[in-house]
């Protein structure tokens, strides 16, 4: 039954690579009625992209806080949130790792593993690197009779590698570059094609503003920061199918931190996301249901726009096709919001809650953590409560474990 369960996921992952976005955009199409734009208001009309591993919130810290880490203080983890982060960082040097059992209330061994660290150059430079892997367990194949054909171990992983760098006193830049393998497969015939890893080369490039503000009574440190991340080629997992966008997406939000007094502080973020990559488009289709073709060949689209165009041209033009206008693109964002109070700089208390527009995924949940921090490592903890529909990451606890260098040195001398 096991086996069963993760076969099913993996199908599941491959139909959304090659042919979920035309079958679901043409059931849009059929449930329109006589008034097309006025339908829109309630059709689910999700965006898809491949290798979606790259989204998850792969460390502790920010998963407790509802996925927000924008502007957040900077830590190890900065990564996946703002590289630019890193050139603010206190530490000289750190890495940090985090695990994340995935779907674990149906199948044991499959997870999500981070590593990262970070070396600071001199005060105006720090660089660092990460890999991101995401393991689906341990499939069988077998043929039509029931007998095993193989066996196969599913996986996916990114590596990353940033330079961050001080351009003033209070705003920093980052680039960063990935490399993104996603075997799914394991080279069987997928619609009588056969499959192959799927890779691609990406870019980050963010930015981050921090600066101590004056507030009656209270030190206080305002912060905000922006991050374009995954822009990079399309990826394939067969010569025969077409390729897909990786999800290029915008994050934004600012964050306030008040030291309410020499021992206690607290701090409030609001992430906001939007995917750069095209809105699936309503199709044409003729009275016996069948797809109009125009005289290239190409399918005529209702409403929207033709979703097959060039990487950049899919982000400048992610701002304005949506097939319900204007609405439809403000319901694309998703919103991050977290609170994390610090006893002493020592003990951690977090929460946070992630929304998602029920015609864009309808992802809901809040978010609960805590953390410990002591001279030479730190650790913390993120639990997900979802409030809408099931998550895969529900009644799992998340972990990270930090290590400072530095610290770790000059304890030792």
């Amino acid at each position: 039954m096991k086996k069963a369960l993760k076969l099913f996921v993996i199908c599941l992952t491959l139909i959304s690579l090659t042919s979920v976005k035309a079958l679901f955009s043409q059931n849009q199409s059929n449930n329109l009625g006589q008034d097309p734009v006025q339908d829109l208001d309630n059709q689910i009309n999700t965006i898809t992209t491949a290798v979606p591993f790259l989204l998850i919130a792969p460390d502790a810290r920010a998963g407790a806080l509802g996925d927000a880490g924008v502007a957040s203080k900077p830590d190890a983890n900065s990564m996946h949130w703002n590289p630019a982060k890193y050139a603010f960082i206190d530490n000289d040097m750190g890495f940090s790792m985090s695990y994340s059992p995935w779907l674990r209330a149906l199948i044991p061994d499959i997870n999500l593993a981070y590593l990262t660290g970070y070396k600071r150059i001199d005060k105006q430079s720090t660089v660092a690197a990460s890999m991101l892997y995401f393991s689906l367990g341990d499939i069988t194949f077998t043929d039509i009779n029931g007998y095993t054909t193989g066996e196969f171990k599913p996986h996916e992983f990114a590596i990353d590698l940033t330079y961050a760098r001080l351009f003033s006193e209070n705003i920093s830049g980052a680039v960063a570059f990935r490399y993104i393998f996603s075997n799914l497969t394991g080279g069987i015939d997928v619609q009588g094609a056969k499959s192959r890893p799927g890779q691609s080369v990406a870019a980050d490039i963010s930015a981050f503003y921090s600066k101590p503000l004056e507030i009656p009574s209270y030190d206080a440190l305002f912060s905000f920061g922006v991050n374009i991340s995954n822009i990079g080629t399309k990826i394939s997992y067969t010569e025969n199918i077409e390729t897909d966008f990786i999800p290029i997406n915008l994050r934004l939000g600012p964050n306030l931190t008040i030291d309410l007094d020499q021992y206690n502080s607290m701090s409030l973020m609001v992430d906001l996301n939007k995917l750069l990559v095209p809105t699936p488009p309503y199709w044409k289709l003729d009275t016996n249901g069948s797809p109009v073709k125009g005289p290239d060949g190409k399918r005529e689209v209702l409403l929207g726009k033709d979703p097959n165009v060039s990487v950049v041209s899919g982000m400048f033009s992610s701002f304005s096709d949506a097939p319900g206008g204007f609405k439809e693109e403000v319901r694309e964002i998703t919103i991050s919001a977290g609170l994390e109070y610090w006893y002493d700089k020592q003990f951690a208390i977090r929460a946070g809650y992630f929304y998602e527009h029920a015609t864009k995924g309808n992802r809901k949940y809040f978010t609960l953590g805590a953390g410990l921090k002591y001279n030479v490592f730190g650790l913390d903890f993120a639990y997900l409560i979802p409030t809408e529909q099931r998550n895969p990451l529900e009644n799992t606890l998340r972990f990270s474990l930090l290590f400072d260098f530095v610290a770790f040195a000059e304890q030792n001398n």
